[in-house]
């Protein structure tokens, strides 16, 4: 690492002390390079089948670059001999989200020193979590030269900051889980529910199960998974024999898991889509109701991935997707190492998003970031495994499929190496 790199707003030097610890992860980093996947000899595993999305309004992005006043782009003294690609980074610095914000900065600002580009200029904005403020530092990073803008983190602040941002035809990579948020030149990097569901769907059916129950919270995300449960299901020959919504307390949840019950001779799997208490709530309400988690099948969403899962023993043995482990795991010793705290669980997002930047920031001014660069459809490959993203902005993962055993989680079906290398409905 010959080359000095700033961070703006926290200036960090490639010659500060971090930078020593960075290196003794960096060849560990190299061979996670997050650039556009190959084939290889080996065998992938397939990816899931997909079924139809729902219908979602898209407004494509601007098919040309506007002219930006470069007067006030930034550009420290160390980069005078060339002109720096610009990357923005927006999440809460400040606000009850702060720790997940830095936690994401930290990612963003470990892939940078890690991947050593030179002409990589990180401008971090603090949105507080505030969409009126998301949207004000959107247009300062705009105005300060920002060739892609990484985040926000909440769904209204990615709208607020859509508008300036497709004005200038920059492109946004924001981390909300909201698709209403997503197309006009915003692609989501998150953990879409509608990937997990037909991920583990797949993997039920493949293991021989056909009769499918579900218990649903009574909120958006209950309803975006009610639908695509509905559709995986149907789409692969299967039935979905009973559903049950529930309001995430306690009593709102001890009638519908006894009705649920009484049917229990008519599924021989039930998806529970929450996590953390309400997971544990959940849980064991069915048990109670003499639904044998031996013999019907609990399977889950990535809200399992935490492991407080492993404390709930009606969860063992049940099934949820999630992203490969094993890159992961190399990811969280790095961050520790550096940084002295384990990352929270999205802070991934910051780094593949703060890789990917890197990766395609090689063709001129107004020609990198394209649409056509970030929908390729070999896609890429990161900390959370392969994905890509769709041209209406959501994105495609490849999703390992991990059992709940006492000792802690196993994978039961690794995730694809490839996603062409099957079919993709």
């Amino acid at each position: 690492m010959n080359s000095a790199k700033q961070v703006l707003s926290g200036t960090t030097h490639a010659g500060s002390p971090a930078r020593g610890l960075l290196r003794a992860g960096l060849t560990a980093a190299m061979a996670l390079v997050l650039v556009a996947c190959t084939s290889s000899g080996d065998k992938p595993t397939p990816p899931p089948q997909r079924s139809t999305a729902p219908d979602v309004t898209i407004t494509p992005p601007p098919q040309t670059i506007p002219n930006r006043n470069t007067t006030g782009f930034l550009k420290p003294r160390h980069l005078d001999a060339n002109e720096p690609v610009r990357v923005a980074l927006l999440v809460p610095l400040s606000g009850g989200a702060a720790p997940v914000g830095e936690a994401m900065l930290n990612a963003a600002q470990l892939a940078l020193f890690e991947f050593d580009d030179p002409n990589i200029l990180l401008i971090p904005k603090d949105t507080g979590g505030d969409p009126a403020t998301a949207a004000q530092v959107s247009r300062e990073a705009i105005s300060e030269g920002a060739d892609i803008i990484l985040g926000p983190l909440f769904a209204n602040s990615v709208a607020a900051v859509a508008g300036p941002a497709q004005s200038a035809g920059v492109p946004v990579i924001a981390f909300s889980t909201d698709r209403n948020v997503a197309g006009g030149g915003v692609y989501l990097l998150s953990f879409l529910p509608e990937e997990d569901i037909e991920r583990v769907v797949d993997f039920a059916v493949l293991e021989g199960h056909q009769r499918f129950a579900a218990m649903l919270p009574q909120n958006e995300y209950g309803q975006r998974v009610r639908n695509q449960f509905g559709q995986a299901v149907i789409a692969r020959g299967a039935e979905l024999a009973a559903t049950e919504t529930y309001t995430p307390t306690t009593d709102g949840m001890l009638a519908p898991a006894e009705r649920l019950a009484k049917l229990k001779d008519s599924y021989d799997v039930v998806l529970l889509p929450a996590g953390g208490t309400e997971l544990q709530g959940l849980a064991p309400l069915l048990p109670y109701y003499d639904v044998d988690p031996r013999q019907v099948k609990f399977i889950g969403t990535g809200l399992w991935d935490d492991p407080s899962v492993l404390r709930e023993p009606s969860l063992v043995g049940g099934w949820f997707a999630a992203p490969p482990p094993e890159t992961r795991k190399a990811f969280q010793g790095r961050f520790e190492r550096v940084f002295g705290s384990q990352p929270h669980r999205i802070a991934s997002l910051a780094y593949d998003a703060m890789s990917l930047s890197i990766a395609l920031s090689g063709g001129a001014p107004g020609q990198r970031y394209t649409a056509t660069e970030l929908t390729a459809e070999d896609g890429f490959a990161g900390i959370d495994g392969v994905f890509r993203f769709t041209p209406d902005g959501l994105n495609e993962r490849g999703l390992a499929v991990m059992e709940v055993r006492p000792g802690g989680f196993v994978v039961v079906s690794p995730a694809p190496q490839s996603l062409t290398s099957g079919p993709v409905f």
